[in-house]
């Protein structure tokens, strides 16, 4: 068959990749964000809600670590870097499977071990925690639950942000925080608010970039 006929129909699908992909997530400082760049995930309202990401041991073991809300909204916490999107846009999109990785070196379990996954499948009536694991590789069967999405809404007047996650049949599920009996704010799908958030660039001086994360 014609080489050119190939070469068209290649073209067609990345446009059409393109053309079908949603739109870009902004920052707070009306940005668009990319892949690649750090940015700090924080309550759209600040105050006793408390602050940015961190991540910390549960149920007295030390692994896996498991993903929670820094307790006083004076603390950002930790920044995070999304990737393997499927559409080939430069942009982070919205509303698209993708992986959300925590921009920091953990000091106990493995140093790789800071990508968002679920801890199990999610349940109606059981909160799935979501724990920090190793990079997703491709062709593994339990890849999916190490997929989120990033989905617009309006809170009051404002503009803000929420984290679902979606299965087979494209039924998604917020993600929400919920507190443990220590008082620290776990993230969770289920029965829960959704944790409404903006996104702040995170500066990174090299002392941020060789700082090893402190667990709570």
């Amino acid at each position: 068959m014609n080489p050119m006929f190939y070469f068209l129909l290649a073209l067609t699908a990345v446009f059409a990749a393109k053309t079908n992909a949603a739109g870009p997530i902004f920052d707070t400082d009306g940005d668009v964000i990319f892949g690649g760049t750090s940015y700090y995930v924080l309550p759209i309202f600040w105050g006793a809600g408390g602050g940015g990401l961190t991540l910390a041991p549960v149920f007295g073991n030390q692994c896996p670590l498991f993903l929670g809300q820094e307790r006083s909204d004076l603390n950002r916490g930790i920044p995070v870097r999304f990737s393997n999107w499927r559409s080939r846009v430069k942009h982070v999109p919205e509303s698209e499977n993708l992986n959300i990785e925590m921009d920091t070196t953990p000091k106990i379990c493995r140093p790789e071990s800071v990508y968002w996954w679920l801890s199990s499948p999610p349940a109606s009536d059981v909160p799935s925690f979501i724990i920090a694991g190793p990079k997703p590789e491709a062709g593994e069967e339990d890849s999916s639950s190490s997929f989120f999405q990033i989905v617009k809404k309006t809170v009051g007047k404002l503009d803000a942000y929420k984290f679902v996650f979606c299965g087979e049949h494209n039924d998604c599920v917020d993600v929400g925080v919920m507190e443990d009996l220590a008082g620290v704010g776990r993230f969770v799908l289920g029965p829960t608010t959704p944790f409404n958030v903006v996104f702040e660039k995170a500066t990174r001086t090299t002392e941020t970039l060789s700082k090893t994360m402190s667990i709570i």
